[in-house]
């Protein structure tokens, strides 16, 4: 098999002034702001889904901030992507039966989100790829970054797609074709969080080693039409406590918008110790609760999906340069956790990134750190916006729901109203990966059998993702050592990855005669919603999540 690799012929090449990995809002806010300053320059954007947006999930309540400063005319325009504006905000403390509703007046200021936009980030993101080819930019969705290009010093010299029809062995099949070579000056990663290019960048370089460890949730969210009464445009809910234990962070979103549209969501923060605990169950649990059932009732589940968010902010933000490129948006860490936003910090952050490498290769540079980035974000709206939040995740992971929150929102008011927190900046602690406890030191999690609307399976749930794979390519999700999900993670931890896995892609199959055969551990990658969790929470660190076939994965319409 290996002689057949090596005689694969040579890929092809294209060459750039910036390559761009990730058709996503930081991504394409770069294309387009280089695009402003310098029409000159030569971009290209490649996108691993089958068209921009197509693995775009978010709730999504938009911060308008970073779309006003890149587009400042778009709220006049008739394709405007955006057009519900919350004018109820609400936020909920849950019990198993019922709730109270926080008083608004209690929240910082900046939780309030009136003047912020409720619509499907999909659909902004499809409406900043026409606007960028407008101005030139190629964009090519279907091609997944797998490789990265390096020159004689070590420095990032562009990206190369994955090969295009190769058989599960590894070896070309009829359709083979290779993949391409994209060669530019600076190489720009906006891959969304735990990106797999972004990941070797920042162990390559070490660009983590002088911040606290990242944090990540995993975030669901369903798409549905409900009946025209229950319908209230503009109303944006928030909540946390029930399903979720004290101990486990979390909440949900309900945001209704246009079209009898309501999106509704569930976000579990990945450092939970419980390794019976099933993020896709306590979302369906969620859902039957009896001030949320009701709005669904009578409703049709349009989509469903499932990613991984980067929540460890301000002190988890790597450093954001290296030789001949940088990284964006949630690659980089820029989400704002209590305000469950990101979006708007990552068009800021490819306005900001743009903005210093047009200015670099005006001067004539090229495959060298813009250093000038890395310390401009801090001082930036970017910087601004988390700073202030920066101590509500580890307070909440410390203390726990109820007391944790009120610390961090004590400390986000003393943030926004005198510049300081009494809690300094606190650490994160462990990764999420080490946080799990064994089997023997928890009590085990039994969830109840929810067998209709607005419950659903995984399996049903995967279908209205338009998730799909071609099935005779390489699995990719690869272990680094079989035998550790039975020897090792069944033993300890009951598997785990069978329950924090959102598609079901994670089974250990048992042979009729349990005495005579070891269990298999079987990976159903055509599930897969590239969520990335398994990536991130596996004890032993032993899945490595890997792009497959370029416009593999789900196929979000508008989510």
């Amino acid at each position: 098999m290996a002689e057949e690799i090596t005689e694969l012929p040579e890929r092809e090449g294209m060459d750039y002034d910036v390559v761009i990995v990730g058709a996503g809002p930081a991504g394409l806010a770069a294309a387009i702001r280089l695009k402003q300053v310098a029409p000159d320059l030569s971009v290209v954007v490649i996108e691993k889904g089958s068209e921009p947006g197509a693995h775009i999930l978010s709730g999504a309540v938009i911060d308008p901030i970073g779309l006003d400063r890149l587009l400042p005319d778009w709220r006049t325009r008739d394709d405007a992507p955006l057009k519900t504006q919350v004018h109820d905000d609400q936020f909920l403390v849950l019990t198993e039966k019922s709730g109270v509703r926080l008083p608004n007046v209690l929240m910082p200021k900046l939780m309030n989100n009136h003047g912020n936009f409720i619509g499907s980030l999909g659909n902004l993101v499809r409406f900043l790829a026409a606007e960028a080819e407008g101005l030139g930019v190629e964009i090519y969705p279907g091609f997944a970054g797998t490789e990265l290009l390096y020159g004689d010093a070590g420095e990032v010299r562009g990206v190369a797609t994955g090969d295009m029809g190769v058989d599960r062995d590894g070896a070309p099949k009829d359709s083979f074709t290779r993949g391409m070579e994209l060669r530019g000056k600076y190489t720009l990663f906006a891959e969304g969080a735990r990106g797999s290019l972004s990941k070797e960048l920042i162990a390559r370089y070490a660009l983590a080693k002088d911040s606290d460890v990242q944090k990540f949730g995993i975030g669901f969210k369903e798409l549905w039409r409900i009946p025209k009464e229950k319908h209230k445009p503009g109303l944006v809910q928030h909540s946390f406590g029930w399903p979720l234990q004290s101990d486990t962070g979390g909440g949900s979103f309900l945001y209704h918008f246009e079209d009898g549209l309501v999106s509704i969501g569930f976000v579990v923060h990945l450092n939970y110790s419980n390794p019976t605990l099933s993020p896709f169950d306590e979302f369906q649990r969620f859902k039957c609760h009896p001030l949320v059932a009701p709005t669904l009732e009578g409703g049709e589940r349009l989509a469903y999906g499932a990613r991984a968010l980067t929540e460890g902010g301000w002190q988890s933000v790597p450093k954001l340069v290296f030789p001949g490129g940088a990284l964006l948006g949630c690659a980089a860490g820029f989400m704002n956790v209590p305000r469950i936003k990101g979006s708007h910090n990552a068009i800021l952050s490819g306005i900001l990134a743009a903005d210093h490498v047009a200015a670099a290769i005006s001067e004539g540079r090229a495959y060298d750190e813009v250093t000038a980035y890395d310390a401009a974000w801090r001082a930036s709206d970017i910087g601004r916006d988390l700073k202030p939040v920066r101590n509500v995740k580890p307070l909440w992971s410390k203390y726990g729901t109820y007391l944790g929150a009120a610390l961090g929102g004590l400390d986000m008011w003393t943030n926004s109203l005198f510049g300081f927190s009494f809690f300094g900046t606190q650490s994160h602690g462990k990764p999420d990966h080490a946080c799990l406890k064994p089997l023997s030191e928890v009590t085990p999690i039994v969830y109840p059998k929810l067998t209709q609307k607005p419950a659903f399976d995984k399996l049903s749930s995967v279908f209205v993702s338009n998730t799909n794979h071609e099935e005779d390519q390489p699995v990719h999700l690869k272990l680094k050592d079989p035998s550790i999900p039975i020897e090792k993670n069944l033993r300890v931890y009951g598997e785990p990855a069978r329950l924090y896995c959102p598609a079901g892609v994670y089974e250990v199959v048992y042979a009729d005669d349990v005495s005579k055969k070891e269990p298999r551990f079987v990976i159903n990658a055509q599930n897969c919603v590239h969520c990335k969790t398994c990536d991130i929470k596996d004890p032993a660190q032993n899945i490595t999540w890997v792009p497959p076939e370029g416009g593999g994965g789900p196929n979000y319409p508008n989510m």
